[in-house]
C-alpha cells in the first residue's frame, strides 16, 4: 500500500506539534507588510499588530502561488517516492490558493485535491479528522478516506468574533459608521463560513468575555456538534480566564477533547488580537 501524505495551507493554523505527529505537510501563504513578503509562520503575528498600531494599516495577505505548490509537491514527492498526496484546500470563496493548487496538480499523477470551504480552526478540523482516520487504520485506501473527507466537508461548523472593529475597518470589511455604531455600543460580529464565504450572521453586544460565553451556547445550540472533540480558536491577546471559562463549558457539555487553536497571521490580519471562535464537525 502506498503512503498516503496530507497537506493543507498555513491559513489552516494548524500547531507544529500536530502538524508533526501526523505528518502533515503545510505550505505556507503570505503576508505583505512595508513592502516586504513574508512566509506565514515566519512573522511574530505581534508584528502584525506593532505595525497596525503604528500606521493604522494592515498587512496584505496572499495566497500561496502556483509556483510554490508545484515546488511543495514535488518536494513532497521527491522525499515520499510513489506516495499518494491529499491536499486539503483553504476555502477557494475566500483565496486563490485552492485555484493555484489545481494548476499546480496538472503535472502531478496521485494528487488529490478537496476543498475544505473552511478557514483557520474549521480547516484544522478536517485535516486532523482525516489524520486521525489515517493514523488509526495507515492501510486505509485513498479513495476510501477522500470519500469521508469530503463526507464531512458540508457538516463542518465555524464561528468567530473579532477582538477589534478596527482591523476589520482598516480593511475595509465594515465601514466608518458602522464602525463608531459598534465601538460605542460594544457589538461584535459574529462571523461564519456559509457555503465558504466568510459571512457576518449574528451580532453580540458586550466585552468579550460575555460575547465568547453567548457565541458558545448559540454554536451548541445551532449545531449538533459531535462530542469527541471541539476545537477553540483564539488571536492572541485574548485573556486567559476566558481560555479557563471556554474550557469549563466545553467540559459541562461532555467533549471528550479540546484542541485550541491559535490564528497565524491570515486570520490575525483581519480580526485583531483577542478574537475567539469555536468549530466543530456535526453528527
Amino acid at each position: 500500500m502506498k503512503k498516503i501524505i496530507l497537506t493543507t495551507e498555513s491559513g489552516a493554523d494548524i500547531s507544529e506539534e500536530l502538524a508533526t505527529k501526523y505528518n502533515i505537510q503545510v505550505v505556507p501563504m503570505h503576508v505583505i507588510m512595508d513592502g516586504q513578503d513574508y512566509l506565514d509562520g515566519s512573522l511574530p503575528v505581534q508584528e502584525i499588530y506593532d505595525y497596525y498600531d503604528r500606521t493604522k494599516k494592515i498587512p496584505t495577505t496572499t495566497s500561496t502561488n502556483a509556483h510554490e505548490y508545484t515546488a511543495f509537491f514535488a518536494q513532497i514527492r521527491k522525499d515520499y517516492p510513489d506516495c499518494t498526496i491529499i491536499h486539503i484546500g483553504y476555502t477557494s470563496k475566500a483565496s486563490s490558493s485552492f485555484q493555484n493548487a489545481i494548476i499546480a496538480s496538472e503535472d502531478f499523477e496521485n494528487l488529490f485535491l478537496i476543498d475544505a470551504l473552511n478557514v483557520t480552526g474549521g480547516l484544522a478540523a478536517i485535516v486532523l479528522y482525516a489524520a486521525d482516520l489515517l493514523d488509526k487504520d495507515p492501510m486505509i485506501k485513498p479513495e476510501a478516506l477522500i470519500e469521508k473527507i469530503e463526507l464531512i466537508v458540508p457538516k463542518t461548523r465555524l464561528a468567530f468574533v473579532p477582538g477589534r472593529l478596527d482591523f476589520l475597518r482598516a480593511g475595509g470589511r465594515v465601514s466608518n459608521v458602522a464602525y463608531i455604531g459598534g465601538a460605542l455600543l460594544k457589538i461584535k460580529p459574529r462571523i461564519e463560513l456559509v457555503d465558504g464565504k466568510l459571512v457576518s450572521t449574528k451580532k453580540y453586544r458586550g466585552k468579550i468575555n460575555i460575547v465568547a460565553e453567548k457565541l458558545v451556547q448559540d454554536f451548541f445550540n445551532d449545531y449538533n456538534i459531535d462530542r469527541k472533540q471541539l476545537y477553540f480558536q483564539y488571536s492572541i491577546g485574548l485573556d486567559e480566564t476566558i481560555k479557563e471559562r471556554m474550557n469549563e463549558i466545553a467540559k459541562e457539555a461532555g467533549f471528550e477533547s479540546v484542541i485550541w487553536v491559535q490564528a497565524g497571521a491570515m486570520i490575525s490580519t483581519h480580526a485583531g488580537p483577542g478574537g475567539f471562535g469555536i468549530a466543530g464537525l456535526e453528527i
